[in-house]
């Protein structure tokens, strides 16, 4: 593991309570949009085909195929759920289940016989570009750290200055006087409260810094983590055709962001209560991102001969405005020497004048390159003559070109510095695969894909990807179009507890999601 990779990550920065760590970048940019039903069942290639209003958030060049206009709903249901392996052992999440909304909008599409530009075509969308629902659950023995370390340690330094520097100072007053130091994390803080984190006393003043967790050694841990909500876009594009050789088109997109986590992380004495000062300590906490951004995204659509489709895209980085909520309880339950027990609890909202902090910042998501070609059998101006196509999308997105900065005058240049140079060694630019296919006979259309999202991380031992493997139908006639499509979604990933001081390395869940969605989009030539 590199150690490098983790060098502050656990540890929340001060009084001012920063939570914005490079995770959060990764969640904004690693992600795997919804369309139509039809774009979905061939694995969401869309860079090269075009006639389709997902066009406008993949490559807006497609909208140039249109010539007439046409409104597309797209509702749907999703199905999750998901297995954590931690330190050798299995758990299962809950299964649960949300809506799904998939690209609806409208095409307006019109032919010009006075321009070398033959047609052009606006649309207004909206789409879910990102979905946040999930469930993570996992649980095992652990004798090799504890989530109170790096506060043990980060106490244990600020002890020692105040003794070099206070020489005669109690512990007591030391202690005291970390609980309103602004330069210590609110995690120690709420760990020093509790008593999870505190000092031995010693010969001549002088004490020593433990954790109560730490001297149980065998900890059983588990950690329950519940996400909802998701990135909706709403997009407005506009493309046009010349001689039906060549497309060209461009969108704006304004993504709006809801995203909402609780978590709670547990350890306790694996040898029970009774034998030593320490019982179980638990961390609750609840977060919550809202806020907007503003994206652009250009193509062109290129047929060197008749059947073949070459398409390229580029997006910019969507530049984000985020206000963050959050909130914490700590809870320690600690043995004491007659056997009895005392439990002491901590709201992070009594280091912030009774009151649950907010936090502005701004986010620099990564940029995008996607290359496509697609194969027509039987291409040809009249649609219902064509008998069916199979496409493919290759893109490249720069992960570890997220930044972000503060959103408002504070004085956090130096960590917002710090967590873009943990996002750029944390992350890579990484590929995405999509390759579909579509048969059509008469009016009916069926149709299978498969999208592949390479992993993100630079860590050669984090293992993570993202499959989709789909299929569906297609009703075609008189001005009328009904898809069905399911999608089946294979997601493997990782979590991190809490971060330990480098050169310790750190430990970790592996995570398996599967989860299915069904698609209806229904649309109209109007």
């Amino acid at each position: 593991m590199k150690s490098k990779l983790y060098l502050f990550l656990f540890l929340i920065s001060g009084q001012q309570i920063f939570a914005q760590v490079p995770e959060d970048a990764l969640r904004m940019s690693w992600t795997v949009p919804s369309g139509t039903a039809r774009q979905q069942a061939i694995g969401g290639a869309m860079g090269s085909l075009g006639g389709e209003i997902t066009s406008l958030f993949v490559n807006p060049a497609g909208l140039g195929f249109y010539k007439t206009t046409e409104l597309v709903l797209t509702p749907g249901f999703g199905f999750y759920s998901g297995k954590g392996s931690f330190r050798g052992s299995d758990a299962t999440s809950d299964q649960f289940s949300r809506f799904a909304l998939g690209t609806s909008g409208f095409v307006f599409g019109w032919g010009d016989k006075y321009s070398k530009w033959s047609s052009k075509a606006f649309s207004i969308g909206v789409n879910r570009t990102a979905s946040f629902n999930n469930t993570i659950h996992y649980k095992g023995l652990n004798n090799y750290s504890s989530y109170s370390e790096p506060m043990a340690n980060e106490f244990f330094n600020y002890y020692v200055n105040q003794r070099t520097q206070n020489p005669g100072k109690s512990d007591k007053a030391i202690i005291d006087d970390a609980l309103n130091d602004r330069s210590l994390s609110l995690l120690t803080k709420m760990g020093l409260y509790t008593y999870l984190i505190d000092v031995k006393p010693g010969s001549g003043g002088a004490g020593t810094v433990y954790s109560r967790a730490e001297e149980a050694v065998d900890l059983n841990q588990e950690n329950t983590i519940k996400t909802t909500g998701g990135i909706t876009e709403i997009s407005m594009g506009f493309a046009s055709n010349m001689d039906d050789k060549l497309y060209i088109g461009g969108s704006l997109g304004v993504p709006i962001v809801n995203y909402h986590r609780t978590s709670t992380f547990t350890e306790s004495d694996a040898h029970g209560a009774g034998n030593n000062e320490f019982n179980y300590s638990t961390y609750a906490e609840t977060y919550s991102s809202k806020g907007v951004g503003i994206n652009l995204k250009l193509g062109l659509i290129f047929k060197p001969v008749e059947r073949v489709r070459v398409g390229l895209a580029i997006h910019s980085p969507t530049w984000y405005s985020l206000k963050d909520k959050f909130s914490s309880t700590m809870t320690t339950d600690i043995d004491t020497a007659t056997g009895r027990t005392k439990v002491f609890s901590v709201n992070s909202s009594t280091f912030f004048n009774g009151v649950d902090p907010e936090y502005k910042y701004d986010l620099t998501s990564p940029w995008r390159f996607l290359l496509s070609g697609s194969y027509v059998f039987r291409e040809a101006s009249d649609v219902k003559k064509q008998r069916g196509f199979i496409t493919a999308d290759v893109e490249y997105v720069t992960y570890k070109g997220a930044r972000m900065r503060s959103g408002d005058n504070s004085n956090d240049d130096q960590y917002f510095s710090d967590v873009n140079k943990a996002i750029k060694a944390s992350y890579k630019g990484a590929f995405n695969f999509r390759v579909g296919g579509e048969l059509k006979f008469n009016t009916i259309m069926t149709r299978l894909g498969f999208a592949y999202y390479g992993n993100p991380y630079n860590d050669n031992a984090l293992k993570a990807h993202k499959m989709n493997l789909s299929g569906g139908l297609g009703y075609r006639d008189k001005g009328m179009f009904v898809d069905l499509t399911y999608v089946y979604s294979l997601n493997k990933d990782v979590n991190f507890p809490y971060r330990v001081d480098a050169p310790r390395l750190n430990t970790f869940a592996d995570l398996k999601e599967n989860s299915g969605t069904v698609l209806l989009t229904v649309g109209f030539k109007l």
